[in-house]
């Protein structure tokens, strides 16, 4: 069976590799050269294919020119992300994206500085589909290849030019997804320690378990956030995980919910109708709570008062208030990025293979997906 997978990913990936031979539209192809330093005009294509988005993002300078993404609804009935059919969309979808998001741009394939794409982590299947088709427009375009670290590229993205203001180094990163919650204390660009992160499932994991326990499609998560908001926080309370240092856990969490609800559905049929906001709320306010709690103890180690969030969760309307008092309440200066920015993006992408660009970080085409990477 995984004989079997392996080789039809080869197979489809090679097609993917023609397909961009004929995009590039280059008879001879050339090895990858070193770019002019000496000009200042570089453009960089991202390309994100880490989960079930396909995104293709051109920076000019810095400044996000396009930025585009194409989501699957085929997983919705699975109430989740199948790995085979996400890979399979990713083929259908990356051509006319990156097409879109060059026309948006305003620029030919031949303008190109470099192309940047998603090594890591993230779904093989999905991720191969991304590389394969950036190594292919690369070499025929004979530019740079960049490899970008997927859960970086969401601190990075707070230095997309578009933005109001960016963070100064030193500061501390939030990154919450569906797969990662780490908070990061970013020295340089490219100088990050982790301080803390999660010991098994992570925050965007927890509000998804939650929303499927309670009956909610998928994805559930933002819908957990729409009902928070019209419930009262303090109705139900679910006790704060526990994980030493600036770790995190929500394993239990997820646990406490499950039994909570079952145990309340056997006494009172219809409880979570008739209580779903309250649920919500209680439950985003017992997670959002955990994670500012581990940030303020991240702060009086460090010394260091700004904070930047990235990643899928930070799109939480909880969270992002929670910042907002911070700075009242705790003197934190704290860097929200625009929705577009959050999830999934290519953008993201480009501006972390822009900054790899200006210091000459390079990929060969022997450089490989990873379905787990560190920093």
């Amino acid at each position: 069976m995984i004989a079997s997978t392996v080789r039809s990913s080869i197979f489809l990936n090679f097609l993917i590799a023609i397909k961009v031979y004929n995009f590039a539209k280059v008879i001879q192809f050339t090895p990858i050269f070193m770019p002019d330093f000496s000009q200042n005009n570089h453009y960089i294509l991202g390309i994100e294919s880490s989960c079930d988005d396909t995104a293709a993002a051109v920076v000019h300078n810095g400044w996000v020119l396009s930025n585009l993404v194409a989501s699957q609804k085929i997983h919705q009935q699975y109430g989740g992300v199948v790995p085979e059919l996400a890979s399979r969309a990713h083929q259908q979808n990356i051509v006319p994206v990156v097409h879109q998001a060059l026309q948006q741009a305003n620029i030919g394939k031949k303008d190109l500085s470099a192309i940047a794409f998603t090594q890591g982590p993230g779904l093989m299947g999905s991720l191969l589909v991304g590389s394969s088709f950036a190594k292919s427009l690369a070499w025929g375009l004979g530019i740079p290849l960049i490899e970008v670290n997927h859960m970086q590229a969401h601190i990075l993205a707070h230095f997309i030019k578009n933005q109001s203001k960016n963070p100064q180094f030193p500061f501390l990163a939030l990154t919450i997804s569906g797969g990662h919650t780490q908070i990061v204390l970013v020295r340089d660009y490219f100088s990050m320690e982790i301080l803390g992160q999660t010991l098994d499932d992570a925050a965007g994991e927890a509000f998804d378990k939650t929303a499927k326990i309670l009956g909610l499609p998928y994805p559930g998560g933002p819908l957990i956030d729409q009902y928070a908001q019209q419930g009262d926080p303090y109705r139900f309370k679910f006790t704060q995980p526990k994980a030493g240092g600036l770790n995190f856990s929500f394993s239990g969490l997820k646990t406490a919910v499950l039994y909570f609800i079952q145990q309340k559905e056997s006494e009172q049929p219809g409880f979570i109708q008739e209580n779903l906001h309250d649920i919500c709320a209680s439950v985003q306010h017992t997670i959002v709570s955990y994670l500012m709690n581990k940030l303020q103890k991240a702060v009086q180690q460090t010394g260091i008062n700004q904070i930047a969030i990235g990643g899928g969760v930070s799109a939480n309307s909880g969270i992002r208030k929670a910042l907002q008092q911070a700075e009242s309440e705790w003197e934190w200066i704290t860097f929200v990025p625009p929705l577009e920015y959050c999830t999934d993006n290519a953008a993201m992408i480009a501006i972390t293979g822009y900054l790899k660009y200006q210091q000459g970080e390079f990929s060969d085409l022997t450089t490989v997906s990873k379905a787990r990477l560190e920093f």
